[in-house]
């Protein structure tokens, strides 16, 4: 991803392009083309004390001033109240996503280049300045850093219990703000002059829009001095970990050769499922010594959810067998009451157990990966207990009244509560409760029925075979007989509720159609496609809720109870593209034309790459048009779904390591996110509680 200098230059467009880095391990830095942060979350050493989660801003920026003959030239800008100071983005001509963040600025005939770079697997976050060409003028890097030390939902400001002490050594330097968290070290290839100044109201105006305290104070410590040479390279590593030294030039080389290989592995096939493939590592995290995924940045951890909603697309696709393993085998570690995690709260308490589909998602996970890998050993031995507490916790009934009601189907639901994927809730008020049996949850019931049935034939247990097979003709019958909406054309969103049945043109029908083959006749299916295809597709992804319901939102904005009231009323979700995808292939046949058709409802995501989060794909956009970006700028299901339907439905080939793994995902086709208190030097603002209260950060200062 390239951005001209053009848009570098104007402030508007240059703040609204935000970039990622990420370490795999939780942490991440970000920010803006422009250089200024614009949200609490842009941050420049930000790490996770209990991977992934425990996060801290720990070094939120640099300014940087380049002397050249005397005359001080800025290559940073940073936002205050009525000013932007100083304005580096004036001097920018060219920035590029590729192999990672890279500026060039043109200072009075005088070219510098600035790289930012993450470690895969360290705490470390590397800044580099060079020359570009040759200068008779003598030129010096003057470069501040910026610290905090807070939660990261948080903002920090100006308190007499920060220590302004740093220890100063041979090429590093330790500050140790809060003794709480751990010391900042800066290793580095130039000289460094300690002099504390505060830098009070710096302004996010991201947060301003989404009605957050929007300021905060940053503490510079000191100032390093880097003289630029020709051919030389000047060097800032940042990190929080407890070593000695750093080795720069080579953390660097190998980080190269990693990204290298990782870019070499996508499609050049189709330009967009290159893009997705590349775009996927970013969500693949540790926990603990444990493999996850990131729901996305920059406010979300792991959630159970969208970690297995994601996993086919981020992991299976892209031949990364093994993580997706790892993955499956961590989740099935924290199973409960036949229940997976819906959530790992931020500061490691207790895991969530609030969700219906959460642990169908899983099934359907498990049965992708064993097509994929042929891994039968672990399968038996891992997994398949797991898919049998489901089955057997889903039968007898768990949490949160979900159990299978008589006439098989599953209900659930209970006051308060919030079990599916719509799971906005503002203080007492849930938007969308959808009590009682939610269309895409029968789906996913009578999926992970027939992989109950398959895994039990496979591995000899006829019985239970025979058991789920029952339940499974059971299921089918009553969702056949009691889900079609005769007068609308289309399925019921939820039936058996408290206030009887929901007509809601809802999208969460698509997954009948995409999970299960023939649950729904050929004639009913065409015709619900065509309706989506009218009222909730546009180029960005499908609508909540159809514009001719009278509770429909147009925007995603203003206020915490505004937007999450908007939230699954018809705001639109890109990774909803993937069901979507599936079904208009399954139904109207694998033809050239049908192919065609289907890979014309994601040319939106293509432009919507060089926007927002270059590379990434937004978790939300707005109903109508120009569908502004909103909610993460970067998330995972948006980038797996999407991109699992390049590959499965569309049959656009994933160039990698492993062929046979695209053989056999396309055969099959063929077939069928403790809370650090707040102290004085830091302001969180009130977030939703989660669990039978209600979810926490989906957007987490909401």
């Amino acid at each position: 991803m390239k951005i001209g200098t053009e848009d570098c230059r104007n402030l508007e467009r240059a703040l609204s392009l935000e970039w990622l880095e990420t370490n795999g391990r939780g942490g991440f830095a970000s920010g803006t083309v422009a250089g200024a942060n614009t949200r609490r979350y842009h941050a420049l050493l930000l790490t996770a004390r209990k991977p992934p989660s425990e996060r801290f801003v720990l070094v939120n920026q640099l300014e940087e001033w380049l002397d050249i003959d005397g005359q001080a030239i800025p290559l940073s800008t940073n936002l205050y109240p009525g000013a932007v100071h100083p304005a580096g983005y004036e001097h920018c001509i060219e920035f590029s996503t590729d192999p990672w963040p890279t500026w060039i600025f043109d200072c009075n005939g005088i070219m510098v280049q600035r790289e930012i770079l993450s470690i895969h697997g360290r705490d470390i976050v590397i800044v580099r300045w060079r020359l570009i060409g040759k200068t008779r003028s003598r030129v010096a890097l003057r470069v501040r850093p910026k610290l905090t030390g807070r939660d990261y939902h948080g903002t920090h400001h100006e308190n007499g219990s920060l220590s302004t002490e740093g220890q100063v050594g041979s090429g590093m330097v330790l500050w140790h703000p809060y003794s709480d968290l751990p010391p900042v070290k800066a290793f580095h290839s130039g000289g460094y002059r300690h002099e504390p100044q505060w830098y009070r109201q710096i302004e996010f105006p991201v947060e301003q829009q989404r009605g957050l305290d929007a300021q905060e104070d940053w503490w510079s410590p000191g100032e390093f001095t880097f003289d630029l040479e020709s051919r030389s390279i000047s060097r800032l590593g940042l990190t929080s970990e407890a070593i000695d030294q750093l080795d720069i030039a080579g953390l660097v080389k190998r980080e190269k050769i990693r990204r290298d290989t990782v870019r070499q592995t996508a499609s050049a096939a189709d330009s967009l499922a290159g893009d997705l493939q590349h775009a996927a590592e970013v969500y693949l995290s540790r926990r603990g010594d444990r493999q996850t995924v990131i729901a996305g940045y920059p406010w979300f951890t792991d959630w159970g959810r969208d970690t297995f909603i994601s996993l086919p697309g981020l992991c299976l696709v892209t031949g990364r067998l093994d993580v997706a393993w790892r993955i499956i085998a961590s989740f099935t570690a924290h199973l409960s009451e036949g229940m997976v995690p819906n959530r790992f709260p931020d500061a490691g308490e207790q895991p969530e157990y609030n969700t219906m589909d959460a642990a169908l998602w899983f099934i359907h996970a498990i049965d992708r990966y064993l097509a994929a890998s042929q891994d039968e050993a672990s399968v038996r031995e891992t997994a398949w207990p797991a898919v049998k507490q489901i089955l057997d916790g889903y039968r007898g009934g768990t949490r949160f009244g979900i159990r299978m009601a008589e006439d098989g189907l599953i209900t659930g639901g209970v006051p308060g509560s919030q079990l599916t994927w719509m799971d906005a809730k503002v203080g007492d008020w849930v938007v969308t409760p959808r009590h009682g049996k939610p269309v895409e949850i029968q789906a996913l019931w009578v999926r992970a029925l027939e992989v109950g049935e398959t895994f039990a034939r496979r591995f000899g247990e006829a019985d239970y075979a025979d058991r789920c097979r029952g339940d499974r003709s059971r299921a089918i019958a009553s969702f056949q007989k009691r889900f079609w909406y005769e007068e609308g054309g289309y399925l019921y969103d939820v039936i058996d509720g408290p206030e009887g049945h929901d007509a809601s043109l809802r999208p969460n029908q698509l997954y009948a159609l995409s999970l299960v083959d023939g649950l729904v006749p050929r004639d009913r299916a065409q015709q619900i496609l065509r309706l989506v295809e009218e009222q909730l597709s546009t180029p960005v992804g499908l609508r909540t809720l159809s514009p001719r319901d009278p509770r429909y939102c147009a925007r995603y904005e203003g206020g915490v109870v505004k937007r999450d009231g908007a939230y699954h009323q018809g705001t639109v979700w890109p990774f909803l593209l993937g069901p979507f995808v599936t079904a208009w292939v399954k139904i109207f046949g694998r033809t050239v034309a049908t192919r065609k058709k289907a890979r014309g409802f994601l040319t939106g995501l293509e432009a919507h790459l060089q926007e927002a989060c270059l590379g990434q794909v937004s978790e939300i956009f707005d109903a109508e048009a120009p569908h502004r970006p909103r909610g993460c700028f970067a998330q995972a299901w948006s980038v797996a779904e999407p991109l699992r339907a390049l590959i499965e439905d569309l049959g656009v080939i994933a160039e990698t390591s492993r062929p046979k793994i695209k053989t056999v995902i396309l055969s099959r086709r063929r077939e069928s996110d403790p809370v650090e208190k707040p102290s004085s030097k830091t302001t969180v603002p009130r977030q939703k509680t989660s669990g039978a209260k209600g979810r926490a950060l989906r957007d987490p200062l909401l």
